[in-house]
């Protein structure tokens, strides 16, 4: 009966029509009672003999029927509409909290349980509140009445309906441990079975090239038994849960009907009375009997409770505590000063001392081998993380300085994982500006080098793309991530290995025009291959999380060190790849 404190605070979002549902199912139960009073006025009347008022009685027991019937009808819609609401408030405020969590909580949750808790876990809610609650509430207030009425018509019946009456409502609470520890385990294995499924789906090409497809359908069957038996667990416990509700119900109104035919054989009870508790026996239980069957259909959102409420009291890595806008008049210069930084549960920091300046208006570029701290560094501008030490610096205010969005409203990201929806492409680049033209459109598209590509497609700018921009390659959907960004039309631009799917000379030449389409804007560039950054107005190369170097590319290739070896490397590649 203890409701989760995470339910009870999902169903004050819809208070008003709960209440009204809660109110409207106390209607539908008093039906029951009054069909029952009717039947046995009937009843006792057909034992005497006196059929004179039978057609009346008759008569009231259909419009309580076809009342009953409308009113059920209201209910389930209210209820409805109170669920939906619970249901949309819920998600929302769990979506803008993932929004607010980051790339940091999500780098450490599988999507595919996120998907689960937000799909499964809310609809199952919704079941909860609109069906369990207010059927919880009608359980708690007519049982009562019904038992004041009996006790008035005749006392002794009532020997058999409170003892049944109580171990059908506090019996199954002997087992409510036990339940809510199957109904994790359940829940558990439930959304590691979405999470692997999702993940199966997303990589079956690499499933295919690797050989093993068969390997992963062997492991989801594993995973899908495992969800076998824990369903199995919870319904073992469910059914000694529902066996001891029955059979205090059975009972109860057996022994009630026993009592209550003692009574009239004893002419202690009128006949319209002994008719009247046969019927209000089985009407006692009726709300019992419904509780049962509403705690079936909401025991999911009681399962995903603890999730739920996991996922919305999640800290983000970072708070949001600044409040200043990023309505810079000019770019802004960038400087990261003395910053360090070390991941949780690293041994070792990535970013040690880090200090350069990437001046306004213009191209730096960040070039180091793998592991040297370049992407880390951009989720650090971005305050996914904040740094241990130093700070970060935009147009000379810190970067905690600015609230959170306006933040990374000032600052256009193209990273190397690309993400495009299943629309159509004009509808993917306005993403970053919903009010873009279409001429803004074809601008930013051919800046990125893809224009001409979207114009073959036979329905152009209105084509539509498949999810995650499947029926693109990758170099293409690279560069429509980079219209996006040119669209977007921020103070800052980041390039995070943002042209890599690209062939090397096509890089260096997107790049340049990016940078000429950038116009005045602060361009930082994260690059592997250095042909792309060559042109750059400085080069800050990095090594073990330090600056090893900063510089123009002439002046570092002649000095040798790290980015002098970097080109060889890159040189040496080529040549190998050329043979």
């Amino acid at each position: 009966m203890i409701v989760h404190p995470e339910l009870r605070r999902a169903a004050r979002r819809a208070r008003p029509p709960l209440l009204a549902a809660t109110l409207l199912q106390g209607a539908v139960t008093l039906t029951h009672l009054a069909q029952a009073a009717l039947l046995a006025v009937a009843l006792a009347g057909l034992a005497r003999g006196d059929t004179a008022r039978l057609p009346w009685l008759l008569a009231a027991v259909l419009a309580v029927v076809a009342a009953r019937a409308g009113l059920a009808l209201w209910q389930r819609r209210t209820a409805t509409r109170a669920g939906a609401r619970v249901r949309v408030a819920l998600r929302d405020e769990l979506l803008a909290r993932l929004g607010r969590l980051g790339p940091a909580h999500l780098a450490g949750a599988r999507a595919g349980a996120v998907r689960t808790t937000l799909v499964d876990g809310v609809e199952g809610i919704d079941a909860y509140v609109s069906r369990y609650l207010p059927q919880l509430l009608v359980t708690l207030t007519v049982p009562p009445l019904v038992l004041a009425v009996v006790a008035a018509v005749e006392p002794v019946a009532l020997l058999g309906l409170v003892p049944a009456l109580l171990l059908a409502l506090a019996g199954p609470r002997a087992w409510d441990r036990l339940l809510a520890s199957r109904g994790k385990e359940h829940w558990d294995t439930y959304e590691g079975l979405g999470a692997d499924y999702l993940e199966a789906l997303q990589g079956m090409p690499a499933l295919r090239a690797a050989g093993a497809v068969g390997r992963t359908r062997t492991r989801l069957e594993q995973r899908s038994a495992a969800l076998h038996r824990a369903t199995v667990a919870k319904l073992r416990v469910s059914l000694a849960d529902t066996g001891i509700t029955d059979l205090a119900i059975q009972g109860g109104t057996a022994a009630a009907a026993l009592l209550a035919c003692w009574s009239a054989v004893t002419g202690s009870t009128s006949a319209t009375g002994t008719y009247l508790v046969l019927l209000l026996a089985s009407e006692c239980f009726r709300p019992v009997r419904d509780l049962a069957r509403e705690w079936h259909a909401g025991y999911l959102g009681a399962s995903a409770a603890d999730g739920l409420a996991a996922l919305r009291t999640a800290e983000p890595a970072v708070r949001d505590t600044g409040t200043a806008s990023a309505d810079w008049p000019e770019p802004p210069e960038l400087c990261f000063e003395n910053v360090e930084f070390t991941y949780d549960g690293a041994r070792t920091p990535t970013l040690r001392g880090v200090t350069f300046t990437a001046r306004a208006g213009r191209t730096t570029a960040i070039v180091g081998p793998s592991g040297s701290g370049k992407s880390t560094l951009m989720a650090l501008l971005l305050r996914h993380h904040d740094p241990d030490g130093g700070r970060i610096t935009l147009g000379g205010r810190c970067t905690t300085r600015y609230a959170l969005d306006a933040l990374r409203r000032g600052i256009a990201v193209v990273s190397q994982e690309t993400y495009l929806f299943h629309a159509t492409i004009a509808d993917n680049l306005r993403l970053a500006r919903p009010d873009a033209t279409d001429d803004e459109l074809a601008r930013a598209a051919r800046a990125a080098g893809v224009h001409d590509e979207i114009a073959a497609f036979p329905a152009g700018y209105a084509t539509v793309l498949g999810e995650r921009g499947a029926t693109l390659s990758g170099g293409q959907r690279q560069r429509l991530a980079l219209a996006r960004a040119l669209l977007a039309d921020a103070p800052v631009l980041v390039l995070d290995e943002a042209t890599s799917s690209v062939d090397e000379r096509r890089e260096a030449d997107i790049v340049r025009e990016l940078v000429n389409a950038a116009g005045g804007r602060t361009v930082l560039v994260v690059a592997h291959r250095l042909a792309a950054v060559r042109h750059a107005d400085r080069i800050v190369v990095l090594d073990g999380g330090r600056v090893d170097a900063v510089g123009e590319h002439a002046a570092l290739l002649g000095s040798g060190g790290v980015y002098a070896e970097l080109v060889e490397a890159g040189h040496d590649h080529r040549e190998g790849l050329a043979a």
